[in-house]
């Protein structure tokens, strides 16, 4: 339920700059701030393909909806709605630096509820609204990706919409292992009696209905622990959305899902992989290697510190060497007794501390790729977002490491992110939140089923029983 009046105890401090679609010109300190693109112009990330210019296709639920991206070096909140041509409006943003969150696993519930609040709360300021009920990201509880075949008896009657939901349930149960809980059971292709491929069986006739379908997982204590984070703020879960699948909501098209593509997001404490075929998210992968890695080898390398690094790595990092990078001078601070004791470096000293990094995370992309043994659906281009893509160089070695086409995917049809256009990859995962919560994952289910379970034991048994019966 809506209400137009905040709640107090989520907002921390009001904002400080007029009602506009960027954020405050002074950030709290709390508050980690973009990169700099417009220092840096020579190097900002050339796309290898670039981006179809297309329109929404498909109209979406008015909403508002609220979302919740927990990541490892970032909390974002967005509030927004489905607008009437199809895309997205964001009303209300608030983000924090994220603290009690390792590898998207909350480590410290303490931490991690007083980030999440400032969060929401400033979300909730700018909209002028409060939403109870929130669509989070799934990327702890380490997710898995895999494939079930179910078979339904029908007994000659015509399919209909109770014979979808039980299969989609039987897949569930079958899903279920100890310790895990299925998060998505997604629909890849169904068989009516002998004849494959058949894309919607209800209304057809048939003895045995058998459905191929996707399921993806995490461990259960890790969502408990989320659940209780979220409890703390006053929050429910109304829907929890794999990281991945939310990224490619956000940075694709229909087509590009219809042909095969792979989303690569490369974020701060984790990099994703999604991989789409036929309008359909055929796998999904997480390898534990992100930002903050490369901002950690820099501080070792360099004996600087974590904020120097992080500044060093956004404003003079870059994934490959270029002529001039040795006769580059960069100024660096060291840790030590003395705060003012700076070296002189070259540029190509940086780079040499990123390259193995990122040769060593996209060398994993492509192995994890190779055993999914997903056939030509793999062998589609590759689509780089989340923070980690704007680093300079990273498509060219992308390219020739994955060696498939490579282009930089931003949010598309919305409007209202934060700050400039360059960055909005790194709200990749939280703009597809809000696309699936607006029912841009429709698609991808085409039971019609809402993949937007509830996540307490006894309204779980309510559904179990609810689809059984």
């Amino acid at each position: 339920m809506s209400n137009l009046i905040p709640r107090p105890d989520r907002i921390l401090a009001p904002r400080q700059a007029p009602a506009t679609p960027g954020l405050p010109s002074v950030r709290p300190a709390s508050v980690p701030a973009l990169p700099n693109t417009a220092r840096r112009d020579r190097r900002v990330m050339t796309n290898i393909i670039p981006m179809e210019e297309d329109r929404p296709q498909r109209r979406l639920r008015t909403g508002p909806f609220s979302v919740l991206d927990i990541g490892s070096t970032k909390i974002v909140c967005l509030i927004g709605k489905g607008e009437p041509d199809g895309s997205l409006r964001v009303l209300g943003h608030g983000w924090r630096r994220s603290h009690g969150v390792r590898s998207g696993g909350i480590v410290d519930l303490r931490e991690a509820e007083t980030a999440i609040r400032a969060a929401v709360g400033q979300a909730e300021d700018m909209a002028t609204l409060r939403k109870d009920e929130i669509f989070i990201n799934l990327s702890c509880g380490h997710p898995e990706s895999r494939h079930l075949n179910v078979r339904w008896p029908i007994g000659g009657r015509e399919i209909g919409d109770a014979d979808m939901r039980r299969i989609t349930t039987e897949g569930r149960l079958r899903a279920l292992s100890e310790g895990r809980s299925a998060i998505h059971t997604l629909p890849l292709d169904y068989a009516v009696d002998e004849t494959q491929g058949v894309l919607d069986p209800r209304g057809h006739l048939c003895d045995h209905l058998s459905a191929r379908m996707h399921v993806i997982d995490a461990n259960t204590t890790a969502l408990r622990n989320v659940e209780a984070v979220l409890s703390r703020v006053d929050l429910t879960i109304a829907g929890m959305v794999s990281a991945p699948l939310a990224s490619g909501l956000a940075v694709l098209n229909e087509e590009e899902r219809d042909l095969g593509v792979t989303v690569v997001d490369l974020g701060g404490g984790t990099t994703s992989i999604a991989v789409f075929g036929e309008g359909r998210l055929l796998h999904t992968s997480s390898i534990p290697i992100g930002g903050q890695h490369i901002t950690r080898d820099i501080a070792h390398g360099l004996s600087t510190s974590i904020d120097n690094a992080e500044r060093l790595k956004t404003m003079h990092g870059s994934a490959e060497l270029s002529s001039g990078d040795d006769q580059e001078m960069i100024l660096v601070q060291l840790i030590g007794d003395n705060d003012h004791h700076y070296v002189r470096i070259p540029r190509s000293r940086i780079v040499s501390i990123i390259h193995p990094r990122v040769e060593e995370t996209l060398e994993m992309v492509s192995d994890r790729l190779e055993m999914a043994a997903l056939g030509p659906a793999a062998d589609g281009r590759v689509v780089l977002t989340g923070g980690g893509s704007l680093l300079e160089g990273i498509g060219q070695m992308a390219a020739r490491i994955l060696n498939r086409q490579v282009r930089l995917g931003r949010p598309r049809h919305i409007h209202g992110l934060p700050e400039n256009p360059a960055t909005w990859p790194m709200f990749a995962t939280s703009a597809g939140l809000l696309a699936w919560a607006a029912g841009a994952g429709d698609p991808l289910n085409d039971t019609g089923i809402s993949e937007a379970r509830p996540t307490g034991l006894i309204r779980r048994f309510v559904d179990f029983i609810r689809d059984r019966v």
